[in-house]
């Protein structure tokens, strides 16, 4: 019995192109996130976008004042504002009060942030720590610190005491809450980590436990620069002859809402550059921590 072997099959011909036909070069389509695929509602610029609120907001406002839907003695227009503004800085009265109401909200912040991560400190980092503050800073956190005005008074007299103390105060409780949770909110699993790399107590602490407390103590920055401003306004209440809410103050008794908002522009200006300042700080700072910023 004989067995025929068939003949290999040619691969060049069967590779062979039909004639008429050219093979065109493969083109490759680069790899795009669903997220950018995803077509943008605007492309504007994102500076435009977040302003167009405001000022859409002050055109109303100016259209309302102008048909006189609201009243001058209700709420000034903003270019009445505008030019009570520019008044009192040609004369040199809002400089001045800024740097008398800046200076109060810097003495009581330093001493509030050292303060209050002083003893958060002290109470995140020792269980006997915990055990001493965290109950007394806890009870006294549910005082509301802007009643205790009439105490700072007798204590502390009517000058700038009472008002850099009080700034102190309300900065330090929302600054010990946040580093207190930041230092106990830290993985245990770093923790054991750092042990076994061989770090010791205050190597763990300056390694571990602050760098993973430092997101939780900027927040809580943020919210201490917020509740200073607060505080201040508060403060410049008592008996004060200088600063911002002197001013206010003023204008509260002849009726210049003019120059009521443009010290609450001022307030909100400050507020704002502060938090800008913070801001930045987590940037530079928290560069090890991939955040998520929006789509």
């Amino acid at each position: 019995m004989t067995i025929s072997h068939a003949p290999p099959p040619d691969l060049s011909t069967a590779l062979e192109k039909p004639a008429g036909r050219q093979r065109l070069p493969l083109e490759l389509e680069p790899v795009v996130p669903a997220s950018v695929r995803r077509a943008r509602p605007l492309s504007l610029p994102r500076w435009l976008r977040r302003t167009a609120g405001p000022l859409l907001l002050l055109a109303l406002w100016q259209v309302l004042s102008a048909t006189g839907v609201l009243h001058p003695d209700v709420l000034a227009s903003p270019g009445t504002i505008a030019r009570a503004g520019a008044d009192l800085i040609a004369d040199g009265t809002l400089p001045a009060a800024m740097g008398v109401s800046l200076q109060r909200v810097a003495v009581g912040l330093v001493l509030g942030v050292v303060v209050g991560t002083t003893l958060a400190l002290v109470s995140g980092l020792s269980r006997l720590g915990e055990d001493l503050v965290d109950a007394s800073v806890q009870m006294l956190r549910t005082v509301p610190w802007v009643g205790l005005i009439p105490l700072f008074i007798i204590w502390l007299g009517i000058g700038e005491a009472p008002k850099v103390a009080l700034i102190a105060l309300g900065v330090a409780f929302h600054l010990y809450l946040n580093v207190y949770a930041g230092i106990r909110g830290v993985d245990a699993q770093l923790i054991e980590a750092g042990e076994s790399l061989g770090l010791k107590r205050w190597g763990l602490v300056r390694h571990v436990v602050l760098p993973g407390a430092l997101p939780g103590a900027m927040t809580g920055l943020r919210y201490s620069l917020a509740t200073a401003w607060l505080a201040l306004v508060f403060g410049e209440s008592i008996n004060a002859d200088a600063g911002i809410g002197f001013l206010m103050n003023q204008a509260r008794e002849f009726f210049r809402t003019d120059v009521i908002v443009v010290c609450l522009v001022v307030y909100a200006f400050l507020g704002l550059t502060a938090d800008i300042i913070v801001r930045t700080l987590e940037r530079l700072l928290l560069q090890w921590r991939p955040t998520f910023t929006g789509q």
